[in-house]
């Protein structure tokens, strides 16, 4: 599949956007500027930016407690992000939700979901809803290697199977559960294996690889679009970082971890965006200082951004 510049530059761009916005936000948890915890997405950025850049604006995501990867790669600025982080009322949730709720229906995200494996059977009832009224929509759920022995999965991608929805289920396998390896948790080699139990194409790609994963997710949504049904994606990839902002990863083998960072998906991308001439180290550079004002403009905004009323806890409140 060929791509022009502006299109490889984006997901550069993108990417990069993903790291420093997570690692900014690091040091505001560390220094105890911003409130609650955080469970960062370092090292799975090009799944998220693979899969949602073959989105159309209609189609919809659901996320897990990791969702801030992939609400910047779903289009979500910057700054409402970074206002809801810091708990304020011009955040996305408008201060409700928080690190592990992070979203926005108007821009394709639902809010992220922190109970593991829960947004499976949500991400089927969404495509229920395209399928019923004839929308030409699909609906993508981004989950946890974690998330697969979670009876929630069995449930929702069995019903997405046997009404063949439109949806595409991504699970991103970084090899832990928190801090409990895989290999600990299933027999199969491949978690996509598992997708024969249910009748519906599995697939596991290099989830490293921004280009194969963008590749993969067109196939599988032209397929849910078409009436086809649901894809199980398993993206192979590594956490470069804990499972959450005090987790030092003592569990992670040296070698391993080592490993991992040569292999991960920004540098990749770069020295292929620079092999094929596609940029310039100056380039790719100015890229990242770019990143970095547009963060560091939402930081300051949000510090000065007014935190919700108290009365407005009665407010968005269904009973």
């Amino acid at each position: 599949m060929a791509h022009d510049r502006a299109f490889l530059l984006s997901l550069f761009r993108k990417m990069v956007l993903i790291r420093q916005f997570e690692e900014r936000v690091k040091y505001l948890f560390l220094e105890g500027i911003m409130p609650g915890t955080i469970h960062q997405y370092n090292g799975q950025e090009a799944i998220a930016v693979g899969v949602c850049s073959a989105l159309e604006p209609a189609d919809v995501i659901t996320s897990t407690h990791r969702p801030h990867g992939h609400a910047l790669a779903r289009g979500l600025s910057v700054e409402p992000l970074m206002h809801e982080l810091f708990g304020k009322t011009t955040g996305c949730c408008r201060g409700k939700g928080g690190s592990m709720h992070i979203g926005d229906l108007a821009q394709g995200m639902v809010p992220g979901i922190a109970i593991v494996g829960s947004s499976v059977p949500i991400a089927t009832g969404v495509a229920l809803a395209f399928k019923m009224k004839k929308e030409a929509r699909v609906a993508v759920c981004f989950m946890g290697d974690g998330a697969i022995n979670e009876g929630a999965f069995h449930e929702g991608v069995n019903m997405g199977a046997i009404w063949s929805l439109p949806m595409v289920y991504v699970i991103e396998n970084n090899l832990y559960s928190a801090s409990t390896p895989i290999f600990e948790m299933v027999r199969v080699n491949k978690l996509s294996e598992r997708a024969a139990g249910y009748g519906i194409p599995g697939v596991t790609i290099d989830g490293n690889d921004v280009l194969a994963v963008h590749a993969t997710a067109c196939a599988a949504i032209d397929r849910a679009r078409g009436g086809q049904g649901p894809t199980l994606v398993e993206c192979m990839t590594y956490r470069i970082t804990g499972h959450s902002r005090r987790d030092p990863g003592n569990y992670q083998p040296d070698e391993e971890r080592k490993q991992a960072l040569e292999k991960e998906p920004i540098r990749r991308f770069a020295g292929y965006l620079l092999a094929e001439q596609m940029a310039s180290e100056a380039a790719l550079e100015d890229i990242r200082h770019d990143v970095e004002a547009e963060i560091e403009r939402a930081v300051k905004s949000a510090m000065a951004a007014p935190h919700p009323a108290p009365e407005e806890a009665l407010e968005d409140v269904f009973v």
